[in-house]
């Protein structure tokens, strides 16, 4: 009897264990499976509000956006068939029009951000977070990571690995590559649970990592970053969708805040 009882507390203490462990693991997947992929455009199920995701474009205006160091809305930008199109001018470093990026009133800290994206033939773009505005920093990557959004396959010379499509930019490659073609639509999830960050893109991880982690730490100051030094430093600011001077299009903002 004292051993089927030995035994019977410690599987539950296993299963309470393994449960615990798998629901950090799957924190995206459980994300993930809370957006419904089939709904109408730029709207909210009810299930969905449930779950506490919010709107951030509602198919027709820019509201709670404006350009980088700016009040206003950069005029790359425009709200066109239900999307946020990105006109493909402007915005290239040296251009002389640096703050060009779209950036979100509200800045956030613990968070899950989806957002529908589809490129066009040589497109680069991504998603940066944890964005300082500041007039000192001429580009939002100056203070944020960035989820690479890039068509690499039009590109002259070869990427580096950490430059690819799903990359978490300048850091860690895509660990995979499920994206579907230019002029294709592809869904992304980005994830920012404290210091721990996971990418998806179409429900596969491309990227992963512990912010201040020995990996990060050293991948942070032994590449392209060891020339800003405030990039990475700052745990809460706002999202940034960038123009890197191509076209792109942009539907189903979301984002649910994390406790």
């Amino acid at each position: 009897m004292k051993t089927n009882l030995v035994l019977s507390a410690i599987v539950v203490l296993f299963t309470m264990a393994a449960c615990s462990g798998n629901k950090n693991l799957n924190l995206a997947e459980q994300l993930w499976a809370e957006i419904a992929l089939t709904a109408t455009d730029n709207t909210l199920t009810g299930k969905e509000q449930e779950n506490g995701w919010q709107l951030l474009f509602d198919g027709k205006s820019l509201q709670g956006w404006h350009g980088y160091n700016m009040k206003e809305v950069p005029g790359v930008w425009s709200v066109t068939d239900g999307c946020i199109m990105v006109d493909g001018e402007g915005g290239g470093e040296g251009s002389g029009e640096e703050h060009q990026d779209l950036v979100t009133d509200k800045t956030y800290r613990k968070f899950a951000f989806t957002v529908e994206y589809k490129l066009s033939k040589g497109s680069n773009s991504g998603i940066i977070f944890q964005v300082k505005e500041d007039p000192k920093y001429k580009f939002s990557y100056e203070t944020g990571p960035e989820f690479q959004l890039i068509d690499q396959d039009a590109w002259y010379d070869p990427l580096e690995d950490w430059q690819i499509h799903g990359a978490n930019y300048a850091m860690y490659p895509p660990k995979e590559k499920p994206y579907n073609p230019v002029g294709e639509w592809n869904r992304l999830l980005l994830v920012v649970d404290g210091n721990d960050v996971t990418q998806l893109i179409n429900g596969v991880e491309t990227a992963s990592y512990t912010k201040y982690s020995d990996d990060w730490n050293t991948k942070r100051n032994s590449g392209k970053w060891t020339d800003f030094p405030d990039w990475g430093k700052f745990d809460e600011g706002s999202i940034v969708i960038q123009n890197h001077g191509t076209k792109l299009w942009f539907k189903n903002i979301k984002i649910k805040e994390l406790k």
